[in-house]
């Protein structure tokens, strides 16, 4: 599966599953624009070394790369992200939003500042450069974007306390993935997203891990990335070397939304009496 004369933007890719992914992009013939603003795990900070040291090594190892350092915390950053790629290399292929921001706070806890923080990295900014690479998308007549989105968040068994507003961002991408994968649809762009499990330093792991490595999540990118992808709308679960692509999708004999196939209930007290069999479709 190759991907010569594409270019990819991948964001958070100085480090863990971002890097993984670029790596094993570039290896496969993608020009690859390395962004990563390096900052630490509180979000804040800046190193513009992060990105440039993963882009070097590629370049090293005989692949194309550029580094790019800007803070995606506006709309016209995330443009010019877009812009620089375009600049370069003329065209842009392949979007995978990776970068994100995982940190606790209650909800009695939680703070404006705390909750504008993960909108800005999980809602914002794939909004606005998936806005940004839709246009020239469109004039090729051909695009991928990969969206990340988190099984904390979709799954409840797997929720954790605290992760309130993480988990908010990434069921906004799949909202996002959903709406984009209608409106690109006729234009040849291609909108899925990945949930990753990986041990990075997110896991406060710095050393390679035996198991959960993110180089067994990066095939999973390369498909969803690559013009053997011929679905969108799906969101493709990576975890140890596994895959799954899970999607919502309607049952059968439902005429939306005037029937919905259902029980019929007046009351609250009659739904209550039939709830077994409301919910009787929903896995526990």
């Amino acid at each position: 599966m190759r991907l010569d004369d594409r270019v990819a933007i991948i964001t958070g890719s100085g480090r863990g599953l971002g890097a993984a992914y670029a790596r094993l992009l570039a290896e496969r013939g993608a020009r690859v624009v390395i962004h990563d603003a390096g900052v630490n795990k509180e979000g804040t900070g800046f190193d513009p070394n992060v990105a440039a040291d993963v882009a070097k090594k590629i370049c090293v190892s005989g692949g194309v790369a550029i580094a790019s350092d800007v803070l995606l915390d506006s709309r016209d950053n995330c443009q010019s992200l877009v812009e620089t790629t375009l600049e370069k290399f003329g065209r842009v292929d392949i979007l995978i939003h990776n970068a994100g921001w995982v940190a606790y706070q209650s909800v009695q806890e939680l703070t404006p500042d705390f909750l504008e923080r993960a909108i800005n990295i999980n809602i914002e900014a794939p909004t606005w450069l998936s806005q940004a690479a839709f246009l020239r998308m469109k004039q090729q007549h051909y695009g991928r974007i990969v969206l990340t989105t988190s099984d904390r968040a979709i799954y409840q068994q797997y929720a954790l306390g605290g992760l309130a507003a993480y988990a908010m961002g990434k069921m906004a991408q799949i909202g996002l993935m959903n709406v984009l994968a209608v409106e690109g649809k006729e234009h040849g762009i291609l909108v899925n997203a990945i949930s990753p499990v990986a041990k990075t330093r997110m896991w406060n792991v710095q050393d390679e891990p035996e198991d959960l490595r993110p180089d067994q999540v990066a095939p999973g990118v390369l498909y969803l990335a690559s013009s053997e992808c011929r679905e969108s709308g799906f969101i493709l679960r990576a975890s140890n070397g596994q895959f799954t692509a899970v999607r919502w999708i309607e049952r059968d004999n439902v005429d939306y939304p005037l029937n919905l196939a259902a029980v019929e209930s007046s009351t609250a007290e009659d739904l209550a009496t039939r709830w077994q069999e409301i919910a009787a479709d929903v896995a526990f």
